[in-house]
């Protein structure tokens, strides 16, 4: 489902005349449908740097990379729109939304994207804030000003929303209690178990052996010149 080959990536600093740092070089992995596999390394590895490609978010300097049958180093802006939207979802470390859209509709926007229709999508978009704990009386407000845990798990809700056949997860027990951080790792599982292909970088050990079916150290794809 994903896939990635020889895959390379470096950054231009315009404003020191326009040197060009290498942070990725020979990049492979490939993540089959049921597998979650866990990035690691060290801080500055490029573990963010591997996600944030895959989404689309940054561009490659070389290879091959597919999620879907899309090669995303190739893809237009229209096709990267369409994969967000029905075949790869991305749960941040953020919770980016438009202030004053209440809760209830950040997290059904991905199926009503989709075309379902508004009572089914809100309806299971309450099943979701419900098993994360986050109180009705929350959900006509905008998540905007929650705190950083309920906002964690506003984003994961939303990112679990539609059945994703292949998801990136950054950090998604970050900020959470016991109980929160077990539904959180039930979503990943019943995730695995319907087929989706997940990528995820867990700094939370035993999430990380509960949930990965293998690790992957990104350190070996930094450029020798930089190691």
């Amino acid at each position: 489902m994903i896939r990635i080959e020889n895959l390379s990536k470096s950054f231009t600093l315009h404003n020191q005349g326009g040197t060009v740092i290498p942070v990725m070089a020979g990049a492979a992995l490939t993540v089959a449908k049921g597998e979650c596999v866990g990035l690691i390394g060290q801080s500055g590895a490029g573990k963010s740097t591997l996600m944030r490609m895959i989404y689309g978010n940054y561009l490659t300097a070389g290879g091959r990379l597919f999620v879907g049958g899309v090669d995303v180093a190739e893809a237009s802006p229209r096709e990267i729109i369409r994969l967000r939207r029905d075949t790869l979802g991305y749960v941040s470390q953020f919770l980016r939304v438009v202030p004053r859209v209440a809760t209830l509709d950040v997290v059904a926007e991905p199926l009503l994207a989709l075309g379902t229709p508004a009572t089914q999508a809100r309806d299971h978009a309450a099943a979701l804030l419900t098993r994360l704990n986050i109180p009705e009386r929350l959900w006509g407000l905008s998540p905007t000003a929650f705190s950083g845990g309920e906002q964690q798990r506003v984003n994961i809700a939303r990112g679990f929303a539609h059945p994703y056949p292949a998801l990136l997860l950054d950090e998604p027990t970050a900020s959470l209690d016991a109980a929160n951080r077990e539904v959180v790792l039930t979503f990943i599982e019943e995730a695995k178990a319907r087929g989706a292909a997940i990528l995820g970088i867990f700094h939370d050990e035993a999430a990380r052996a509960r949930v990965c079916t293998r690790l992957v150290d990104v350190t070996g794809f930094t450029p020798k010149a930089a190691a």
